[in-house]
């Protein structure tokens, strides 16, 4: 039993429309775009057309006699300022990374990298100006092709002598939590069953809503950053360790944050940049991307080849489990780039009980935008490989994908789990989860409507995509974070403070850019400490009033934020039961606490807290020796992950004449232990799964052979509208976290991670009896048709006279069977 569990509560479960909301849509909202600032000065970035070239001459003479530009700076002019952008994960001793100067000196390694910048009067003027800055390179061979590039083919940075930044391997053997995966595979050779695959996770661009927007203000005692930032308190560090100012120097604000999804989760160059040149001019700076430049030069993610080897009995079991992977970096190394691929080393056992098991990775650097964190950050290309990979061992074995995996599964009485790559799981109920999924979605009758579809031969075929998933949340046990070579901790620290009308501020290190912590910090301190919901108010994103923590990322804002925030509670009602105690005449140990009042057992005598926090701000009548406060902080370090999981059903229903796909229905039933609001789950489990099915069907950012980005806005960059999906069916099974004492898992990245292979299984599904066995996502219908063609079957070749298809836009749960023969 969890705290939350034993006792009732008015809060912890309740839906609660979020707090924010009312200034979000009424335009109340304060965006760093927004922020104006006395003689603020703007800036426009120069960026390099080629993906590799040497920079042989800049001249910035027209550009400085364009009206009202203040000044024009190149990479040499601030050389010996700007030092090299940091990564905090360098995820081997011998890692090797490349300076990253915010704006290129000698040599730019991507299409989009910043050569020069404009500093004019207004945004408009430093665009234009930008336009008049004539840069002469020298192109040179480019490394694109992840492959080829991992082979040093061509070099992306020749001083490096190499593409490889670092290798990085996990064996169970060498570990002592498992077998030797070799000789599992060659068991599995002579007598079982190996199943060889190889998958390619594309690139993918986290699409924010609001652009990046940096606003420095150089001109009080603090350099004053505004930035639309996931990460305000570890972007004051990078900031003091590049730039050699001291910390207390810097404040960095991160006010309304529009998304992030990752793609906010660095200090950029764009970044460093304004708080340089605002520091050089003596001036407020700011610096606003367009969406472009985003698309262009913010961080993609993904980007991944996956050659996987399964080994299994005769009957299923499955033996030992081999994954190479090479990563692609881009240009440099992110803040946590090289580290998203080892996240993943841990999940691709994901729920399933492997005894052997070997994880190499490459990470390769090309001469594309760097990838980094993106929704997931890992765990997604963990999960599509494996799950994908066991629908192929079904198909072997010729039976329901279910059964393969339940086959294999961790049993709920099992919890506590070790599992082959070293994680424990402390809870879980996988059997739960897929009943209800399977009940949801109507399991048994969509298989049969599947059948009949095959037996008739109809035109549109029905398939069934299965993805039973498991996820480490909580990124933040330091000492684990510390054996992986991660340069951070991953405690979070709280602090609540009460006002002598008994109001109540909450601050915390996690910053918020949508996700609904002022809310959900509001309900777990209002339970905690019984007082009002509206009488709560959540500080955080300003690192001069939220002074220490580690931000929001991998889904740890609640199960390492919540809970420093339970034990920042638990410190302000013990600093407020002997004052209690003092003013109502008793004795400290016949003190009880509940529903926000302090009471004489067995009398009816009591008072609630926030009369204590009122008698404590007067300190009239306090005991001796006690200090007149009793607000709290509190800094949490959690000692595991917290592992959620769930059971994603997908139906999906393909044209075999025109490769055509349509979703028919899905089904969402994930365990993320208890649920503090069940309306902000619902809102991130949509998001999530909205973005996971992109991927499957939609979106990718592809280069040409030169190295431009052609995918470079979103008429070329598919991004889902509400019109391209259809309505979720969601449900949770619960099985409380034991790590924490709300009994929370995390759900930010779950729909993302389960149901990328949930779709391309169905689709995969639908077509597989032509001969099919894999779709490169996104899953067009040209890609669809062809890999249809390619088999023997399907129509005529769609793409001759006619455009492609668009996707279907029906209503939800409309049969495309109807008139499929017309």
């Amino acid at each position: 039993m969890t705290a939350t569990q034993e006792r009732p509560s008015a809060e912890i479960g309740r839906d609660r429309r979020r707090k924010e909301d009312q200034r979000l849509i009424t335009g109340r909202t304060r965006w760093t775009d927004n922020i104006t600032l006395p003689g603020m000065l703007h800036l426009a970035m120069v960026r390099s057309p080629f993906a590799h070239a040497t920079i042989t001459s800049i001249d910035t003479s027209a550009a400085r006699q364009a009206p009202n530009v203040i000044a024009v700076f190149t990479g040499r002019d601030v050389a010996d300022e700007q030092g090299s952008i940091p990564t905090a994960w360098n995820i081997t001793t011998e890692q090797k990374s490349p300076p990253h100067p915010p704006i290129a000196v000698d040599r730019v390694a991507f299409a989009g990298e910043i050569v020069a910048v404009v500093v004019a009067r207004t945004a408009a003027e430093a665009r234009d100006a930008a336009e008049l800055v004539d840069v002469d390179y020298a192109e040179l061979p480019a490394a694109l092709d992840l492959k080829e590039a991992a082979e040093d083919a061509v070099l992306a940075h020749p001083d490096l002598g190499t593409n490889k930044s670092a290798f990085w391997q996990f064996d169970s053997a060498d570990a002592g939590t498992g077998g030797r995966v070799d000789e599992a595979i060659a068991a599995a050779r002579q007598d079982g069953i190996v199943i060889e695959r190889e998958y390619r996770q594309q690139r993918l661009i986290p699409s924010f809503m609001e652009p990046r927007s940096f606003v420095c203000d150089p001109t009080g005692e603090q350099t004053v950053l505004w930035s639309a930032t996931q990460i305000p308190h570890i972007t004051r560090f990078f900031l003091a360790a590049v730039l050699g100012i001291p910390e207390s120097k810097i404040r960095v604000i991160a006010p309304d944050v529009g998304g992030g999804f990752g793609g906010k989760l660095q200090t950029v160059p764009e970044e460093m940049i304004a708080v340089l040149l605002a520091r050089r001019l003596g001036k407020p700076c700011k610096y606003t991307e367009t969406r472009s430049e985003s698309l262009l030069a913010a961080h993609h993610g993904r980007d991944q080849w996956q050659r996987l080897t399964l080994a299994a009995n005769k009957d299923g079991t499955v033996t030992g489990l081999k994954v190479d992977l090479l990563a692609d970096l881009g240009a440099y190394a992110g803040t946590v780039g090289g580290g998203v691929p080892i996240l993943g080393a841990f999940m691709f056992n994901a729920i399933y009980k492997f005894p052997a098991y070997q994880f190499n990775c490459t990470n390769v650097y090309t001469n594309k935008t760097l990838t980094d964190a993106y929704r997931g950050a890992g765990r997604p290309e963990a999960t599509y490989a494996i799950e994908r990979l066991m629908d192929e061992l079904a198909v072997e074995l010729g039976v329901d994908p279910l059964e393969i995996r339940e086959r294999n599964w961790i049993k709920h009485e099992e919890f506590p789990f070790t599992t082959v790559a070293g994680m424990e799981y402390d809870s879980g109920n996988y059997e739960a989860a897929t009943a209800r999924a399977k009940e949801m979605f109507g399991y048994d009758e969509l298989r049969a409507e599947q059948q009949r579809r095959r037996d008739a031969g109809d035109r549109v075929q029905l398939g069934i995509g299965v993805s039973t998933f498991t996820e480490m949340c909580g990124l933040a046990p330091s000492r684990v974070l510390g054996a992986l070579n991660y340069a951070a901790g991953g405690w979070e620290h709280a602090s609540i403070r009460f006002g002598g009308t008994g109001k109540v501020e909450v601050v915390t290190g996690a910053s918020a850019h949508g996700q609904g912590h002022e809310t959900a910090y509001s309900q777990i301190v209002a339970d905690r400490l019984g007082v009002a919901f509206e009488d709560i108010e959540v500080l955080h994103g300003d690192t001069q009033i939220s002074t220490k923590g580690y931000d929001t990322y991998g889904s740890r804002s609640l199960v390492v934020g919540g809970e420093a925030l339970v034990l920042a509670a638990d410190k302000v009602i013990e600093k407020a039961k002997p004052i209690a105690a003092h003013l109502l005449e008793a004795s400290a140990d016949d003190i009880e606490f509940s529903g926000g009042r302090f009471s004489v057992k067995g009398t009816d005598q009591g008072m609630a807290i926030g009369e204590v926090a009122t008698a404590v701000f007067a300190a009239h009548n306090l005991p001796d020796g006690v200090e007149a406060t009793i607000d709290a902080d509190a800094t949490f370090d959690p000692v595991n992950f917290s592992f959620p999981h769930g059971t994603h059903l997908c139906a999906m229903e393909v044209d075999t004449e025109t490769g055509e796909v349509k979703m028919r229905k899905y089904v969402a039933c994930d365990d993320i232990g208890n649920i503090i609001n069940p309306l902000i789950v619902a809102g991130q489990v949509h998001g999530g799964l909205v973005q996971g099915i992109a991927q499957a069907l939609w979106e990718e950012a592809v280069y040409d052979d030169a190295g431009t980005l052609v995918s470079g806005s979103f008429v070329d960059y598919l991004l889902p509208t509400a019109a391209d999906t259809i309505s979720f069916d969601i449900d949770h099974t619960t099985s409380p976290s034991t790590t924490n004492s709300l009994g929370t898992k995390g759900v930010g990245e779950a729909g993302t991670i389960a149901s990328t292979p949930a779709v391309v299984n169905a689709v995969v599904d639908a077509i597989r009896h032509f001969g099919v066995s894999d779709i490169q996502m996104p899953c067009t219908p040209e890609r669809v048709w062809k890999a249809i063609s390619s088999a023997g079957g399907g129509g005529d070749d769609p793409t001759e006279g006619a455009a492609m298809p668009h996707f279907d836009r029906s209503e939800p749960g409309q049969d495309s069977t109807e008139g499929a023969g017309a």
